[in-house]
């Protein structure tokens, strides 16, 4: 991918002009980003995928104001009828179950893989969505199937409907309106409403991103950094030979609250142990993703990542799947060429040490990794 050429995903625009334009500025319509889609789910496919464990599914329905949330997995005698009017299923992470959703979703690595999350598709009969209703993320909605009306707003009162199980607006006030036909494309940043309304039986797939909140980042480094740090041995002990006889007992001495301020921010002053757990968050894979056994490496041969493995790197480490390791020179460069591009040919496998070689290979028997084929 050159980000400087202009991408018919983007309808005309190069990444650089998207990123630059639209990315969590301003929506972007964009009529057959994919010509000549056609859907790489069926239906019963993606009903079969909703009744499997570990599979994130829900079911959303409305009659009037009145609206009901299920969470799967679901049987498909307990789903509704397709003939019924106004209900939608949406199954989350198609891309780490299906080649051609993850290959769908790699198509949209100018944005950095720290921040990509999934693809999930909804699938909707005749009126069926989810209400109006504002994401904390950017996402692309990707007609898949069908048709799908659009109506959006901008960032405004986000006033919510009171006794529903949904966060659907009170005050939507669109401001466009539009209906995405297969192949059409609406990229909408954070905070903007969205009403998406299924004419007749449709498929969306919606492309989003990771956003964690600062309090949420902020805790799942920290406690990775407290389950990594290294305590001297033995651990150096509070000391205060010059406390004073005290009339106060309960208080808590300024002293010690001192030598816990001076722990904590020398623990926090290291900022490779920061960027190596930020690393590990990041490529950490989502709870319900899981991994078959797989097999060592054929000698000779190049390797590929897995559709389901998060793999990224820093100044001084390889992330994968939540791991961390050191990297350094040749081996360095080569695999990130391997987490920039996903494989890695067997010439530049076979340029690796042999350390590194053995640790692809620990990674092919976890199912991170495989051989490519001759």
């Amino acid at each position: 991918m050159t980000i400087t050429e202009p991408m018919t995903l983007l309808g005309g625009l190069s990444p650089a002009k998207f990123m630059r334009r639209h990315w969590q500025k301003r929506p972007l319509l964009i009529r057959q980003a994919v010509p000549n889609l056609t859907s790489f789910v069926s239906r019963a496919e993606l009903f079969g995928l909703a009744g499997q464990e570990g599979v994130e599914s829900r079911v959303i329905a409305h009659t009037g104001k009145a609206w009901t949330l299920k969470h799967g997995p679901f049987a498909r005698r307990a789903l509704p009828p397709v003939s019924r009017p106004a209900w939608t299923l949406l199954v989350q992470g198609l891309d780490t179950h299906l080649d051609a959703a993850n290959e769908l979703l790699l198509r949209f690595r100018f944005v950095p893989d720290a921040r990509l999350d999934d693809v999930m598709v909804s699938w909707a009969s005749d009126g069926g969505g989810v209400g109006p209703h504002v994401d904390s993320y950017d996402v692309f909605l990707l007609q898949i199937h069908g048709k799908r009306r659009w109506r959006i707003a901008p960032p405004g009162d986000a006033t919510l409907v009171e006794g529903v199980p949904l966060k659907i607006l009170k005050h939507f006030a669109p401001q466009d309106d539009w209906v995405l036909e297969p192949g059409d494309m609406l990229y909408l940043p954070p905070g903007w409403g969205h009403d998406g309304v299924a004419v007749g039986e449709c498929m969306t797939a919606s492309i989003g991103f990771r956003a964690a909140g600062r309090a949420e980042l902020r805790d799942e480094v920290l406690q990775r950094m407290l389950d990594a740090s290294e305590r001297p041995d033995p651990d150096p002990l509070y000391r205060d030979p010059k406390q004073p006889a005290t009339q106060q007992p309960a208080l808590i001495p300024a002293a010690l609250r001192d030598f816990a301020a001076r722990e904590v921010a020398r623990w926090l002053a290291e900022p490779r142990a920061l960027a190596c757990a930020l690393g590990e968050v990041l490529s950490e894979p989502k709870p319900s993703v899981w991994f078959d056994a797989g097999q060592a490496l054929a000698s000779g041969q190049g390797v590929r990542l897995d559709r389901r493995t998060r793999m990224l790197y820093d100044e001084r480490h390889v992330f994968i799947n939540g791991d961390a390791f050191r990297a350094a020179g040749r081996d360095a460069t080569l695999m990130r060429r391997l987490a920039d591009e996903r494989t890695l040919p067997a010439a530049r496998v076979a340029a690796l040490s042999d350390d590194a070689r053995e640790l692809l290979d620990q990674w092919a028997q976890a199912g991170w990794l495989h051989s490519l084929p001759d």
